[in-house]
């Protein structure tokens, strides 16, 4: 691999930063609300999942009363 000097290295980063496509504030927003509402669905599937197996072992051990 070549070296480059720090001014051309510069040029180079510019160059590719000017080719990356940044997200719009609204596509952003939309990103931001759907990792929301999955992770509370995933929150409470979880959570259920829990209660289930929490009563099922309760039961079977004989605990539950």
């Amino acid at each position: 691999m070549a070296k480059s000097s720090p001014a051309q290295f510069v040029r180079q980063v510019r160059q590719e930063i000017s080719r990356i496509s940044w997200a719009s504030r609204r596509e952003t927003g939309t990103a931001t609300i759907t990792v929301f509402v999955m992770a509370t669905i995933a929150a409470i599937f979880f959570l259920l999942v829990d209660m289930v197996l929490s009563r099922v072992v309760q039961f079977v051990l004989g605990l539950g009363g």
